[in-house]
């Protein structure tokens, strides 16, 4: 059993072919078309960036989903635990709870000293909830930041791109460029990068650790989660 769990961390079974469609999924066709092609016609089908924010997270989701199915598992007839989808053992849990106090008073940190350079964390999806706040807007935005977001990112960028880095590159290196690249592409929302940083740091730590890509999810959900709850209250 042991040695099953150190397996993903020392091999792989895909190539240089698989990461450059990957990276060319997200970076062309879901930055390239999906943001900047399809959310202008979902805002102006809403007028509510709310919604129209969830539904391009939800389309996002569906495309990297799939493109980890097709381009990653199917053509080499893998299972969906070759990307972390295992089940999580009770000693798991521990670790789960203490990243996620960590993670909280790190981003608690880092917005206080960002705040200092005029730095705000507020966002389109958060404004547009906070002008309407009533328990449907919350639960979409809850949905949005805690469920459908955590669920499909940790997929791809801990599943599957940390994976691809740390078995030719290590586990320090592959860290620090899997949360490079989770930071990278929430651009433009430049102001929450350092946030975004230290989230991927801490999410890629959480399946080093446990060889489950619930434990970032459930991490990542409830962060998010809370946050949103705390915006709602701002």
């Amino acid at each position: 059993m042991k040695k099953s769990d150190m397996d993903w961390k020392e091999q792989d079974h895909w190539g240089l072919k698989e990461f450059l469609l990957m990276m060319l999924l997200e970076f062309v066709f879901v930055i390239g078309c999906i943001k900047f092609l399809v959310k202008p016609i979902y805002s102006q089908w809403f007028d509510n960036e709310l919604y129209s924010g969830t539904l391009i997270g939800l389309t996002i989701a569906i495309v990297l989903v799939l493109g980890v199915y097709f381009i990653v598992l199917r053509p080499k007839k893998l299972s969906w635990s070759e990307v972390g989808i295992r089940s999580l053992s009770m000693k798991d849990w521990k670790i789960i709870v203490l990243l996620t106090i960590i993670l909280m008073v790190g981003d608690v940190i880092v917005m206080a000293l960002t705040s200092f350079i005029g730095n705000t964390y507020e966002n389109s999806k958060t404004e547009a909830m906070q002008q309407n706040v009533n328990f449907f807007t919350v639960l979409i935005a809850f949905t949005s930041a805690a469920v459908i977001s955590p669920i499909y990112e940790e997929i791809f960028y801990r599943g599957f791109l940390y994976r691809w880095l740390r078995t030719r590159l290590g586990m320090i290196v592959a860290i620090f460029l899997s949360s490079v690249i989770f930071t990278i592409i929430h651009i433009p929302t430049y102001n929450a990068m350092p946030v975004n940083f230290l989230s991927g740091i801490v999410f890629a730590w959480a399946y080093e650790r446990t060889n489950s890509i619930w434990a970032p999810v459930i991490i990542h959900g409830l962060t998010n989660g809370i946050m949103v709850l705390l915006t709602t209250m701002g």
